[in-house]
């Protein structure tokens, strides 16, 4: 297949880090595997270099606001900026990939890829409005982003889902979805993670071999179901003290999770790919009781690295997790839902390691970058 130039415009890259962050950097490493070129072009939220290449792939950051502490960066269209615009201008592509649909940031990809007349596909990765947890400005940001929606329609028709429910959600906003392009994992890299000699986090801790570790990696955000997992984890160490909480992020929650710690509930912070893997290797329950997801990265690698998964039927948890043989999926995040649903995966280790190789197995088959990429190349030769 002949060499194509993808440009990727993702409001979020790294050093923040989330799903979404790690879909872009992902999908544009393997492209460039591929045989392929790749830019991506970023919100300046941390204020560093404009441009630089990190890991071979070349970055712009854009000019930006700061609105809900980083979460929703705002383009300032300054000097800047327009310096940027112009670089970028310069450039050939043939195909912008913009990486989510409700910011500004997305809506400046999808203007420049049709001034310059180039083939642009939106990728959507929620399955609900984004919430700040005040039912007022909530219900302000709906209408807001239904309004900006509406405008993104007139400059891309090529709407695609990371997973079936984020196909779903963008029925919402009356968007008929193209198809899928899932969220997925680099297998070989976990592989080789996994086989090199890594911290011991049961050893640092001093969990004993035999205790139950249930691990929570990602976003610090109430939306992931945080408070609902503490409050079931002070209810099962009332009755036993053989099971033990990871908890490896930084968000909103740092500080109500820095003051609920114990000897059996462990806050990590922030901590790196590598270690995120070592803490799942030795994690036998993987928890992520959130009620807004596209579709998890978190599970995948807690799935790729060994561990059950429990989670909430948000976003493409069903996807993965077909049937009560795969993992636990539970309706919702009440607390006496999800006390049920960690006791019982406790109690049964059996159950326990037939999910895990079914689940493992359905990755192989599914949800690897070698796929996605697959599919967006040849997304990009169709006229």
């Amino acid at each position: 297949m002949e060499c194509k130039k993808y440009c990727i415009f993702a409001a979020q890259y790294f050093p923040h880090l989330g799903g979404v962050e790690r879909y872009t950097y992902n999908l544009a490493k393997k492209l460039i595997e591929k045989g392929n070129k790749v830019v991506i072009v970023t919100s300046n939220v941390y204020r560093l270099a404009e441009f630089e290449k990190v890991d071979g792939i070349p970055v712009y950051r854009l000019p930006c606001w700061n609105l809900l502490e980083g979460r929703y960066p705002i383009l300032k269209p300054d000097k800047s900026f327009r310096l940027i615009h112009k670089k970028l201008k310069s450039q050939h592509f043939d195909m912008v990939i913009v990486n989510t649909r409700f910011y500004f940031h997305s809506l400046y990809g999808m203007i420049f890829a049709k001034g310059k007349r180039v083939k642009c596909i939106t990728l959507d990765h929620g399955t609900s409005h984004l919430s700040v947890h005040n039912p007022f400005w909530d219900f302000v940001g709906g209408i807001f982003e239904h309004a900006l929606t509406k405008v993104d329609t007139l400059f891309c028709k090529d709407y695609y889902g990371v997973s079936l429910a984020c196909n779903k959600w963008l029925s919402h906003f009356h968007i008929k979805a193209k198809g899928v392009l899932y969220n997925s994992i680099d297998l070989k890299e976990i592989r080789d993670m996994l086989s090199k000699e890594a911290i011991s986090y049961r050893k640092e801790y001093n969990v004993a071999q035999n205790a139950i570790v249930i691990s929570f990696t990602g976003r610090l955000l109430k939306e992931k179901g945080l408070p609902s997992l503490l409050n079931v984890m002070d209810k099962i160490l009332k009755e036993r003290k053989d099971v033990f909480l990871f908890i490896a992020g930084d968000g909103d929650m740092e500080k109500e999770i820095q003051r609920r710690k114990n000897e059996h509930i462990i806050p990590l912070g922030r901590i790196d790919f590598p270690h995120i893997v070592a803490l799942l290797k030795e994690t036998d329950i993987f928890c992520l009781p959130s009620f807004s997801e596209g579709f998890s990265t978190s599970i995948l690698e807690a799935a790729a690295c060994g561990c059950y998964v429990v989670t909430t039927a948000r976003g493409g948890a069903k996807e993965l997790l077909v049937n009560d043989e795969y993992g636990c999926v539970i309706p919702n995040n009440q607390e006496d839902t999800l006390y049920v649903a960690l006791k019982n995966t406790i109690d049964n280790k059996e159950k326990r390691e037939k999910g895990i190789k079914l689940t493992y197995e359905r990755i192989e088959q599914n949800f690897t970058w070698d796929i996605v990429a697959g599919q967006v190349e040849k997304i990009c030769e169709e006229s």
